[in-house]
Order: structure tokens, then C-alpha cells, then sequence
């Protein structure tokens, strides 16, 4: 039998309600999972044992300047794959220069996301829904800001009418963004 604590997704929260959530799905998935705050003064978890970082959501907004909160440098460091949700998404692509603003509209509830180019996130990926278009995912949004030119070596690999650049990965590291969230079972 698998020791679930033989590995561990470490989940970086800025704040999201779900949070709880996200660390829920990784264990479903059988894969223990720590969660730290962005701000934590020390990191008390075993490094060697993690195997990704998720970086939740939040309600802060990174065009805040140096009050926002940022991802903490030990993460860039661990060379582990690395998801953002939503702020956890703007927080990479500020992290790596790409540009955020505030959305001329919030966005919330409902959308639906239309997968752009080949992802190693998202290729396999399809809408237990309606499955007529492999390329649309119905999806839980709820955002302010958006990510509006995505960062030097990153494509875009999901948009939706209001937001262009919906999810984002690296294309050189195991880097990823979504705008919306994965772990809610909306989507």
C-alpha cells in the first residue's frame, strides 16, 4: 500500500475560501497535501517530500504594488510542477513580468473557456458535460483582475470572451495559470 505521506503537494494560500477545497481534491487523488500561508515567516515542511505547489486563489488584487501578496521565493526554487488559480495565476505572471489590471467587468459564475494550442494541462481535458466540442470546458469563474499579456516564454492556453488569457503555462518550465478554478465542482 502507498505511504500517503511519501510525497506531498504544497498548497501556497493567499486567502481563497477554497482553499480546503483544493487540498480535498489533491488527497481524493490520493496525494497528501500541506497548506502553508503566503506569508509564513518559515517554511516548516519537508522540501524533498514535495512534488508540486498549487498557489490558491485570494481576494487581494496583485496590481495592490508592494502591499499584494507574493509568492514566496523557496517556491521557484524547488523546480516541482507549479499551478496558480486564479490570484495564484496573477501572481506567476506578475512574478515573471507579464502584465495584470482590474477587469473593466468582474467576472462571475458560469463561463466558458476555450482551450488555445497544445497544453500539457489541458490536452487531456474534456467537459463532462457537453462533449460536441472538445475545445470548450464549462468552468467556475470569479475574478476582478485578469492577466492581460502573458509573460515572455508563456502561451496562453485557455480564454474566454471577457478574459484572453483564461490559463497560461511555461514553456520551458512546468509552470501553469487558470483563471478559473479546477478544484470547484462547477467545473
Amino acid at each position: 500500500m502507498k505511504n500517503l505521506f511519501s510525497q506531498k503537494i504544497l498548497i501556497i494560500d493567499f486567502g481563497s475560501q477554497y482553499t480546503q477545497l483544493i487540498a480535498r481534491r489533491v488527497r481524493e487523488l490520493g496525494v497528501f497535501s500541506e497548506i502553508q500561508a503566503w506569508d509564513a515567516k518559515t517554511n516548516t515542511t519537508d522540501i524533498t517530500l514535495i512534488k508540486g505547489v498549487i498557489l490558491s486563489g485570494g481576494p487581494e488584487s496583485v496590481t495592490e504594488g508592494s502591499s499584494a501578496p507574493k509568492i514566496p521565493d523557496f517556491v521557484f526554487t524547488l523546480n516541482v510542477p507549479i499551478l496558480g488559480i486564479c490570484y495564484g495565476m496573477q501572481a506567476i505572471a506578475q512574478h515573471f513580468d507579464g502584465e495584470v489590471q482590474s477587469s473593466d467587468k468582474r467576472e462571475f459564475g458560469y463561463a466558458k473557456v476555450k482551450k488555445e494550442h497544445d497544453s500539457l494541462l489541458l490536452n487531456e481535458l474534456s467537459d463532462n458535460g457537453d462533449n460536441s466540442r472538445e475545445d470548450i470546458l464549462d468552468v467556475w469563474m470569479s475574478h476582478g483582475d485578469k492577466v492581460v499579456r502573458a509573460p515572455n516564454d508563456f502561451k496562453c492556453i485557455a480564454s474566454t470572451d471577457s478574459c484572453p488569457i483564461a490559463g497560461f503555462e511555461s514553456k520551458n518550465k512546468r509552470i501553469f495559470g487558470l483563471q478559473f478554478y479546477p478544484e470547484v465542482t462547477h467545473t
